[in-house]
């Protein structure tokens, strides 16, 4: 199928809102992550395009999806930069607020030399967000709705309850893990979690593709389907009318793993809108994923 085709067909099905985090990220190299009281001298640094939010929006749209972003920066130099990334990856920003007097989220990712990394992450104007951003006229056009841990949960509750009035499926990736503290749960039609998310949600330690096919039948009891992401081993989905389907990763000599789990949960997310069945949209997302994992970090759009 050509992109404009798809494109055509992103147009008739449906389109993808995003409602989430916006991070100016900073890339550090280095052989090692440091531990407590250490200093390790990196190798180099640059500047990326990042928030979980963000990263999901741009993964939506790269299906040739039709997808807006809803979120906030500062009025500041990294907000502008953010502006910029989601005007070059064709993201609509217009429910995007800059917000004076706030920092725009950032954060520092250390590599080490095998391409696993750490992160700290500021918030900042993501933690100003605003339900009403998401206005019910965007949430109606909407097939898809992509939440994430990276905002206040009463925001996601707002939205994602709004968005079960107009049909529209909502996916929640609950990352980070964090206890509930709202009715979210109840609204949400797809969670998508790490092992050690799965865990911290109450799942038992996922090791290896089995653990992950067992803690995706115990998390669904709690939510309508549920993802399960093992990392090298593969993912497990299962749904409440007894559906799974279970992968294993695809073979590729790893890069970097920053923002795997991010292009995984966009891409499956443009795939429901464009209308797969689940064993479809989780076979694409799973490529995506191993492709962005097999590509080093300087050769990735910034």
């Amino acid at each position: 199928m050509s992109a404009q085709e798809t494109e055509a067909r992103g147009a008739r099905t449906g389109s993808v809102v995003v409602v989430g985090s916006l991070h100016y990220d900073i890339m550090v190299d280095a052989p090692a992550r440091p531990r407590k009281g250490e200093t390790v001298a990196g190798a180099s640094w640059s500047p990326k395009f990042g928030g979980k939010g963000g990263n999901q929006a741009l993964a939506a749209r790269g299906q040739v999806v039709p997808t807006a972003m809803v979120g906030a920066v500062g009025s500041d130099d990294f907000g502008a930069a953010l502006l910029a990334g989601l005007d070059r990856g064709g993201v609509d920003r217009s429910a995007v607020a800059t917000l004076p007097g706030v920092g725009s989220g950032m954060s520092v990712a250390i590599f080490d030399a095998e391409g696993d990394y750490g992160a700290v992450i500021v918030s900042g104007s993501n933690l100003a967000i605003r339900a009403n951003q998401a206005h019910d006229e965007l949430l109606r056009s909407a097939k898809v709705l992509i939440l994430q841990n990276e905002i206040p949960e009463a925001i996601n509750e707002d939205v994602a309850r709004r968005a079960r009035q107009f049909g529209v499926k909502t996916i929640l990736n609950a990352a980070p893990a964090r206890a509930f503290e709202t009715a979210l749960p109840g609204y949400v039609d797809i969670l998508i979690v790490n092992a050690i998310e799965a865990e911290m949600l109450g799942s038992t330690p996922v090791r290896s593709l089995a653990d992950a096919e067992g803690a995706a039948e115990l998390l669904v009891s709690r939510f309508g389907a549920v993802v399960v992401t093992a990392g090298g081993d593969g993912l497990a989905f299962q749904d409440e009318a007894g559906g799974k389907v279970s992968l294993r990763s695809i073979p590729v000599k790893v890069q970097s793993t920053h923002g795997a789990g991010d292009m995984f949960v966009g891409t499956l997310a443009a795939r429901l809108a464009l209308g797969d069945d689940m064993l479809t949209a989780l076979s694409v997302a799973n490529q995506q994923a191993a492709k962005l994992v097999s590509t080093p970090e300087s050769e990735r759009g910034r």
